[in-house]
């Protein structure tokens, strides 16, 4: 009989397997086991807020395999991590294992361990708890929050603003950070000054620089030069002078070690020394701690990783103190250990700061063992660690005074000699940009640009007598604020208390994902479609973006988890007031919104000119204003002339960095004369990208308009270098490779909604980066489509019409199709093994036929049941959207609430389950689901 321990991932259950031996069976639940669904209704605060709960096929499984374990097992400990999301895991796991009957005479205990070792497991084992009721509300309140602002929220920016993706409760707030800080920049405007340097010797020949301080007697302040005439008069009064020192003082600094890491102290270093995104460090950490193979077996080498703690074990701070006495001596140990306490907003102290779990195991010892993200991860996880422990650096700080023999005319000399370096010895923290402009007092960067703790100056007394060399002026401009690196917008979220250590790599994921802002030179840039979207917030959402706001409903979280007030009370409270938002812009119509951000953003899209022309004048005709619009995918700018005047140009301020189409911004670029037809060729700038078209369209017999014949560019086209020849080719789309040498049917290469595709006959295949439509030949067209047939079996002719019947690998599984009609495959039949009788049945059964498309791309309105086939159809043709991917497919709801609260609701009676099964089953639904403890509500369309 074995006891049965539940952890989050296998590397983790393999690792703790060997430490616990025999008696122990040690499975992972891969994360996550059920989560709410991404539809309307998963949350309903009208019930008190309860939560239906789904789980995917993989959480089943493994709850399944747990149950199984389980069979005759005396103890269940769930291990998973020790934070939040880990006490939220366990909580799933155990409620799910309840609900299948599997935990009766079993006791349930929870353990926690901040490292995987030996030690560490063993004694966790030996001191287990109980489920932490508040930690469990505090996961249930965030995950409602997150979940109610999301699924409430973001349906009003499609239906408001077009073309945006999601809103969230912190990344809205990071994005808003991020857009303010861009705004700040546009705003800014450079302002000269200057500053004059004079070189000087001792009376020993021992030469320096020194910086002029006062002039006329007057302190200077750092505008009071504020061009070049003043700063030429300053430079000749120095050159007039005769100087001597007016005054040596001289003091001992101590520097002490920067505490041991947390999450976002550790994302800060590693993106500013080891070049490492948030997500990057997250992740290679992750497998610091899980374990790596050391001499055949798996040793953790770093503490768990999602911390805002900085105080360490005991015994870790004495292994760290025995080390560092005996490798760099006993003048490096302080006379006590080193307390670190939090300075972040809301930290939680619960858990250690990240460390080694072993310092005898040095970065030297294990780099063999590591790849070379692991190894200079782990290397600055072990220095800081180590140094935290380490006695003070000391530095000799030396400030001289210059002054000509009336004192008016006074130059200062500044410099630093490291008398004791500490534990400067092993490690020393980067600043970012801004914290060393900070801590020099500088607006802007600062000029001479030496650093102080290295810069020495040479031995001099008072009334020293010194010899002026070359005197210069130097022209300076203050600069912007830097934008935000990752390093410093953790570190800003972190100071304003949003947010939580294990969110923050997601977060900035997030915003790129949405295509909100964009890593420029490992800065955050705010896409306008991310400015956008801020705008519209701020406008009509401003409470629920507000750092103050955000900040204090993390506070209420930390009280719910420390067991202070009630979750559900903080839910009530937040609903209250943002349904009322909510259901105030139910009227708001777009015009409105528009009206609102074409002011608010006039100044970013249509800046100033040198030569104070209007920057909103259409250039394309006369009389015309140019303004925000919005269409079917988003905004773009628009002339007020409209349909008379069509020019637009997308959402690029001009001049912008990466506006790589500056030559379209003031309308279409002709590129030559078609030699057949003797019409003009453009290029073009539309909302939708940049194009070429031929001539400018007219009327057919009928006298109704006829478009012209156009066509896009793909996005390794450059449109600056195109030329009559390339555009012509992309206008006689598509064109013949060549032959199928198995079928004899023409292989054709050409352009779709998607981007660049080979096709022969219902086979489509999308082109890979380098490969270019207009010139790619049979060979790698043979290749690609190699790969598109994988994709497809044929299964035989259908008895009726003896047309192929072909089984294709769709995004969302296997699924059948004859001619125009799909059906997708059960979960239980299996691609390779469908047989010929099964599919025309399950056609039969269950298909429907997909619509056409237009010539221009666009569906007809698909039947409900043939999206998802259709979605399939298309990612295998290679033409599939540009849509986030669907989540896999759920098994039934369950609705659950927190523990010790009542019992969620009976399911149905299955006659009535049925019932309403059928009254709202789409046609061609994927496999059937298992009964569900709630009928859950048709999901609404998500973007």
């Amino acid at each position: 009989m074995t006891d049965v321990v539940v952890v989050e991932s296998p590397a983790k259950a393999k690792t703790i397997n060997k430490y616990l031996g025999g008696d122990f069976t040690v499975l992972a639940s891969f994360g996550h086991v059920r989560d709410l669904p991404p539809k309307d209704g998963s949350v309903r605060p009208d019930e008190d807020f309860a939560m239906d709960w789904e789980s995917e096929d993989r959480g089943e499984r493994q709850v399944n395999e747990i149950a199984r374990a389980l069979r005759g097992a005396k103890r269940l400990y769930l291990a998973t991590d020790p934070d939040r999301e880990g006490e939220a895991i366990s909580w799933h796991v155990k409620d799910m294992l309840a609900r299948k009957g599997a935990l009766k005479g079993i006791d349930v205990q929870r353990i926690t361990f901040n490292e995987i070792t030996k030690r560490a497991i063993q004694h966790a084992v030996a001191h287990p708890r109980e489920l932490d009721t508040p930690l469990i509300d505090a996961y249930l309140a965030r995950r409602a929050l997150d979940y109610l602002v999301g699924f409430t929220l973001s349906p009003v920016l499609w239906r408001k603003l077009p073309g945006s993706r999601s809103a969230g409760r912190v990344q809205s707030v990071a994005l808003r950070l991020i857009c303010e800080r861009e705004a700040e920049i546009e705003a800014f405007r450079a302002r000269e000054y200057w500053t004059v340097e004079s070189r000087f010797a001792t009376p020993q020949g021992a030469p320096f620089t020194a910086r002029l301080t006062h002039l006329d007697g007057r302190k200077l302040d750092q505008f009071d030069l504020p061009d070049e005439a003043s700063a030429m008069r300053a430079k000749a009064a120095v050159e007039a002078g005769t100087f001597s020192v007016l005054s040596v003082e001289k003091r001992r600094v101590r520097r002490n070690p920067p505490p041991p890491f947390t999450t976002s102290t550790l994302q800060m270093e590693a993106s500013r020394k080891l070049g490492m995104g948030a997500q990057q460090a997250m992740r290679t950490a992750q497998q610091l701690y899980e374990g790596v193979e050391i001499g055949g077996e798996t040793v953790g080498l770093i503490t768990y990783m999602r911390t805002d703690g900085v105080q360490m074990a005991r015994e870790a701070i004495a292994a760290i103190r025995d080390h560092v006495g005996e490798s760099f001596g006993r003048d490096y140990l302080p006379g006590a250990p080193r307390e670190y306490s939090s300075k972040a907003k809301n930290a939680q102290e619960a858990h250690e700061a990240i460390r080694p779990t072993d310092v005898s195991m040095t970065p030297e010892k294990v780099a063999r063992y590591l790849d070379d993200r692991q190894r200079k991860l782990y290397e600055l996880v072990w220095k800081r660690a180590v140094a935290s422990q380490m006695q003070s650096a000391e530095l000799d700080q030396t400030t001289v005074e210059i002054a000509d023999a009336a004192r008016k005319t006074i130059l200062r000399a500044t410099g630093s000699v490291i008398a004791f370096d500490g534990f400067l010895k092993l490690y020393r923290e980067d600043e970012d940009d801004s914290a060393a402009d900070a801590r020099a007092g500088i607006t802007g960067i600062a000029p001479g640009g030496e650093d102080s703790d290295t810069r020495t100056l040479p031995p001099m007394r008072e009334k020293d007598p010194l010899k002026r060399g070359d005197v210069a002026a130097l022209q300076h401009f203050t600069q912007p604020p830097p934008r935000f690196s990752e390093a410093t917008l953790v570190k800003k979220l972190e100071e304003l208390g949003i947010g939580r250590p294990s969110t923050y790599a997601s977060i900035l994921q997030t915003l790129q994902d949405r295509d909100y802002v964009k890593l420029d030179k490992r800065r955050f840039v705010p896409e306008d479609r991310g400015r956008l979207v801020t705008s519209f917030l701020v406008k009509f959402f401003e409470r629920y973006v507000d750092t103050g706001f955000t900040a204090g409903l993390e506070e209420q979280l930390d009280d719910i988890s420390g067991g202070k007030i009630d979750w559900r009370a903080v839910m009530r409270a937040f609903w209250e007031e943002f349904k009322r938002a909510i259901d105030a812009t139910r009227d708001l119509k777009i015009s409105d919104v528009i009206d609102a951000l074409d002011e608010e953003l006039g100044p970013h899209f249509f800046p100033e000119r040198e030569g104070g022309t209007d920057p909103r004048a259409c250039p394309a005709c006369s009389g015309g204003r140019l303004g925000l619009r919005l269409g079917r995918t988003g905004a773009f700018i628009g002339c007020s002339n409209y349909p008379e005047c069509r020019y637009t140009r997308p959402l690029i301020a001009p001049g912008a960095e990466g506006d790589g189409t500056t030559g379209l911004s003031d309308g279409p670029r002709e590129l030559g004369a078609d030699p057949a037809s003797g019409e003009k060729v453009t290029i073009r700038r539309g909302p939708y990208g940049v194009y070429v078209q031929l001539g400018e369209g007219g009327t057919d017999e009928k006298g109704k308009p006829t478009k012209p014949r156009r066509a896009s560019l793909t996005k390794d086209m450059d449109p600056d270098t195109l030329d009559l020849d390339r555009a012509l080719k992309l206008l006689s789309l598509p064109r013949l490779v060549g032959r199928d040498p198995e079928s004899g049917e023409e292989i054709q290469a050409g352009l779709g909604r998607f981007g660049p595709y080979i096709k022969v006959g219902s086979i489509f295949q999308s082109l890979e980066p380098g490969d270019d439509v207009l010139s790619l030949g049979m060979n790698r067209a043979m290749e690609l489509l190699a790969k598109a047939r994988a994709k497809v079996r044929l299964v035989g002719q259908h008895p009726k019409d003896k047309a192929p019947v072909e089984i294709r690998k769709g995004r969302f599984g296997p699924y059948a199709q004859h001619g125009k009609t799909v059906a997708n495959l059960p979960r239980n039949l299996a691609m390779e093994e469908a047989t010929l009788e099964e599919v025309v049945t399950l056609l039969a059964e269950k298909g429907k036929e997909l619509k056409p498309m237009t010539k221009g791309g666009a569906k007809g309105k698909a039947k409900p049941g043939a999206k998802r086939a259709a979605s399939a159809t298309a990612a295998t043709n290679g033409t599939a959207p540009e849509a986030p991917a669907k989540p896999a497919a759920r098994k039934a709801a369950v609705t659950a609430k927190a523990p010790a609260k009542p019992a969620a609701r009976k399911p149905a009676p299955a006659a009535a389950r049925k019932a309403a099964a059928a009254a709202k089953k789409p046609a061609a639904k994927p496999a059937a689901k298992k009964p569900a403890a709630r009928q859950p509500a048709a999901p609404k369309k998500q973007a």
